[in-house]
């Protein structure tokens, strides 16, 4: 069928071009099916809503900046033995968001704490919610570099503003006194306000010795960790397994 352009138009000006994608197959079905004039009319705004939210979750998962698209029905729960499936679950259903809280996955390298902590932040984006995910090392040397330039505070407000903010790798090296008060800042900041996903090598109980002030460490672990889901994750390697398998040279 060919669109009257005025259709075409007063469509553009209430934003419903979207419509317009759909409707030769809606207007098919309501000849085929016979549809009542609600029904037909209820079938194109199902999919502009349909449209304008898929739309929506696009644009979080763009500004999320995930490294890749990671999903929990993805995840391998069998080559982490005694991890608590249950736990992870019920994390996933972000209840843990509406209610501000934190999660913390640590263990060893290689074990999915990184795949794990994109899904719980692909599953917070489908449900509604704004994220971000950064590295612990890029998070400082932006900052770092927004307080040559002038721009901190704007630097500052876009790790501030999410609903989830997951900080990858934390704790590779002991932080400097200006990262110390940047991290107690944004967990100060966050603190009630918005959730925090962090994934680290080390235990939290280590994470103390890496502040140079003992008294901020034990500041922003109260506010950090005491209101964490805590996920210990231990196993094999994802990337050992992944690892090609060497081969000695023929002789």
């Amino acid at each position: 069928m060919t669109t009257p352009p005025t259709l075409t138009t007063h469509m553009k000006t209430l934003r419903l071009s979207g419509i317009l994608d759909s409707l030769d197959v809606r207007l098919e079905q309501a000849r085929s099916s016979s549809l009542g004039y609600l029904e037909f009319l209820a079938l194109i705004i199902q999919d502009e809503v349909e449209r304008r939210e898929a739309n929506k979750l696009n644009q979080r998962l763009k500004r999320a900046a995930f490294e890749e698209p990671k999903a929990i029905e993805d995840f391998d729960f069998s080559s982490l033995p005694g991890i608590n499936i249950a736990a992870i679950k019920d994390l996933a259903t972000v209840l843990f968001v509406t209610k501000k809280e934190h999660v913390i996955l640590y263990g060893p390298p290689g074990v999915g704490k990184t795949h794990l902590a994109q899904a719980l932040g692909n599953q917070a984006c489908r449900t509604g919610y704004s994220t971000l995910f950064i590295k612990t090392a890029k998070l400082f040397r932006g900052l770092n570099a927004a307080r040559a330039d002038g721009t901190w505070e704007k630097a500052l407000k876009k790790l501030l503003t999410p609903d989830v903010l997951i900080i990858d790798d934390f704790g590779l090296s002991a932080m400097t006194m200006t990262q110390a008060e940047e991290f107690y800042e944004i967990v100060a900041e966050r603190h009630q306000r918005g959730s925090i996903i962090m994934t680290s090598n080390r235990p939290p109980g280590d994470w103390l010795s890496l502040f140079p002030d003992q008294v901020m460490a034990n500041s922003a672990m109260d506010r950090l960790a005491h209101r964490a889901h805590h996920i210990a994750m231990k196993g094999e390697s994802y990337r050992m397994k992944t690892r090609p398998k060497y081969q000695s040279p023929e002789h």
